[in-house]
């Protein structure tokens, strides 16, 4: 099939466009009409558990996968039947996958000797990576003498010598354990703010999102199921599944009803009932079965103001994190988490007054999960 010619203007304002993207294997649909547009220089993490599909829509991106059906532009040009290296992009993987005979200095410039490259601008855009990743000291050290932390930079150096628009990362500090994790983490975030490429992050975690992200695409079933910054994405989850994948302790979660009309709504679950007046519907809520969620650090321990809704509950254990301790408790009836300062002396058995903010909470609708 041949590309059209003139770009879509959508597509010439985008830096990668995904078009009602469909990826199926015989009777499986992985990914069946995805839309995805990502601006020039933006940061987007596709988030998700194992096998929602954030991986196959990059290689998608990629060109490492045939497509069932739709298109993907990238730079304004159709590259939906282009060859991975006729696209524009520099990929890195979860493996570092280096050449372990070669330099450091040779892995970085391999494909582009391969390609051609005249040795001077070789040189000039290895230096230039080098610099930027703090690999000039390494130059010269083969694979084995290097770090796991050091040889991932060495990874996206490869990619960075490509001089392209598009970055594509695919989960690439998996490998690595929680200290170099965050080092790493840091470095890429900055590596983005110096160059203001548009990179497309994989990950499932959610840390790295939160950090890394302009934008994240939360992922489940082959659905992207929301898409905003992530101070939307904690603060005003599209829907259940969202709010409970986000956040650690995780959002909790009270199963009951929406009653009362527009003088005044509350949420009614196993002898709670919580007053709705400061709460944000979308539309009109309506008498209906819903669940009530609050975040663990939006609970405060003591009596509150009128303005917030305040309870009692036993401590059931206390989980000491360093800088934060976790308090387990019972809210109407079913476990719930209490996110304190590390210092608090707080201890199991206590019988403690606690409250929240309803402005901060998220309802839902118990039959679609969606935001009310």
């Amino acid at each position: 099939m041949e590309a059209p010619v003139n770009a879509p203007a959508a597509a010439k304002s985008q830096s990668v466009s995904v078009k009602d993207l469909a990826i199926r294997y015989g009777a499986v649909t992985v990914l069946d009409n995805l839309q995805l547009d990502v601006k020039q220089g933006e940061f987007i993490v596709l988030l998700g558990p194992s096998g929602c599909g954030k991986s196959t829509l990059l290689n998608a991106i990629a060109g490492l996968l045939d497509i069932s059906d739709g298109e993907i532009w990238i730079s304004g040009k159709n590259v939906t039947w282009a060859e991975p290296a006729d696209r524009g992009i520099g990929m890195v993987f979860q493996s570092y996958a280096l050449y372990p005979r070669m330099s450091v200095e040779g892995n970085m410039s391999f494909g582009l000797r391969i390609a051609g490259v005249p040795k001077d601008e070789i040189a000039r855009r290895v230096a230039k990576a080098a610099k930027l990743l703090h690999l000039e000291p390494l130059l010269q050290r083969k694979p084995s003498e290097l770090s796991g932390g050091q040889r991932q930079r060495v990874a996206i150096g490869r990619a960075l010598v490509r001089n392209v628009d598009v970055f594509l990362f695919d989960e690439p500090l998996s490998n690595l354990d929680a200290k170099l994790r965050n080092e790493l983490r840091v470095e890429i975030k900055k590596l983005h703010q110096d160059l203001g490429n548009t990179m497309i992050y994989v990950t499932h975690d959610q840390i790295e999102a939160l950090t890394l992200a302009d934008r994240i695409a939360v992922m489940k079933g082959g659905v992207i199921q929301q898409l905003a910054s992530p101070l939307e994405i904690y603060h005003k989850p599209a829907n259940q599944f969202v709010a409970g994948f986000i956040g650690s302790p995780s959002m909790n979660f009270l199963d009951g009803r929406v009653a009362g009309g527009p003088g005044g709504w509350r949420f009614e679950a196993a002898g709670e009932s919580i007053d709705l007046a400061a709460y944000g519907f979308i539309g009109q809520p309506g008498e209906r079965k819903a669940v009530f969620g609050i975040r663990p650090e939006h609970v405060e321990i003591g009596t509150g103001p009128a303005s917030t809704h305040s309870t009692r509950g036993k401590i059931s254990i206390v989980e000491p994190m360093g800088a934060d301790t976790v308090l387990w408790t019972t809210l109407a009836g079913v476990p719930a988490t209490i996110r304190v300062d590390g210092d608090n002396v707080v201890q199991s058995g206590d019988e403690i007054d606690f409250h929240f903010d309803v402005a901060r909470a998220s309802l839902f609708d118990a039959e679609t999960g969606e935001r009310l």
